[in-house]
């Protein structure tokens, strides 16, 4: 007997497959259970995240820009050069937080959507309902911890593993010390540019800016590496599990056209497998129940 789901020979001894752990006689799919398409939620967030780790690349990299316009408005002794590395500074920073929000959404979707589909496969346990998907990401303190054990459902029951695959790890802890390097690294610039004169008139005015960029540059590299990381790993780990998701929503398509008078799904119910083709002879004489006549009787 072969599992429905990933076609591995089963022993009667198990009560489930080995493999993917669909339990015996179950389809790949509960039948009458929803199930929703995340390829395309998934390529896009996937996208998003790429494209943010991207954008914050520049930013983190802005102190070197920042430096070289310090270090010509010091030979110039132009203060308004240094008014223009602000200016350019926040225009690179509104892009990284209009593609932050934008991923941020199609994650906590494409999250809710694969979480959702876990509801439809036999042998699935999930730990925590689909509304914590959105509300793990939201909820303050709960936003630490959630959205992980979220994830780490879906890896192990779209992927078919016993145990969260590291992947899952790399992905929260480099995520974590992004999330908590930059809000430090952020708080601890703002800081020391408080201390800077607000209109350098000096040499060692202008180089104490010379010096704030070049300082601060070591300090963005931690979350800049972080960031890097949790993208790569979370673009990996959406792609897989959307992957997976597929092929098994795939299996549990009929293998028929859908007749108006079936249920949504295209099967009629009672019936979750095709019907096989009979292979023996035709019966004898009418197979068919005569139907009734409703034409005219015929003349003569």
């Amino acid at each position: 007997m072969r599992c429905h789901t990933c076609g591995d020979e089963t022993s009667p001894t198990d009560n489930e497959c080995q493999n993917c752990h669909t339990p015996h006689g179950q389809p790949a799919l509960t039948p009458g259970v929803s199930t929703y398409s995340v390829r395309g939620i998934g390529l896009a967030a996937s996208i998003a995240v790429g494209a943010t780790a991207l954008l914050y690349l520049v930013v983190a990299l802005f102190p070197l820009v920042g430096a070289v316009l310090a270090g010509r408005a010091r030979e110039s002794q132009d203060p308004d050069v240094l008014l223009g590395a602000v200016l350019v500074e926040v225009v690179l920073s509104l892009p990284f937080l209009l593609a932050y929000v934008t991923a941020a959404v199609l994650v906590i979707v494409w999250t809710w959507r694969a979480r959702k589909n876990l509801d439809a496969f036999p042998g699935a346990l999930p730990h925590l309902g689909a509304g914590w998907a959105i509300a793990g990401w939201l909820v303050p303190f709960a936003n630490f911890v959630v959205p992980a054990r979220v994830v780490a459902n879906l890896a192990r029951d779209s992927l078919w593993k016993r145990f969260t695959p590291g992947l899952v790890f790399v992905w929260w802890g480099a995520w974590l010390a992004f999330s908590l390097g930059e809000r430090f690294v952020s708080r601890r610039d703002d800081q020391a540019y408080a201390r800077l004169p607000e209109e350098a008139a000096s040499d060692p005015e202008f180089q104490r800016y010379v010096d704030y960029y070049q300082g601060v540059l070591g300090w963005h590299l931690v979350p800049l590496v972080a960031c890097l990381v949790a993208a790569v790993s979370l673009i990996v780990l959406i792609r897989r599990i959307s992957s997976a998701q597929e092929q098994r929503i795939a299996l549990g398509r009929p293998a028929w056209p859908a007749h108006p008078g079936w249920p949504a799904s295209g099967a009629p119910q009672g019936y979750p497998y095709p019907a096989q083709p009979v292979t023996g002879p035709p019966p004898q004489g009418d197979a068919y129940p005569a139907q009734p006549v409703t034409g005219p009787p015929p003349q003569g």
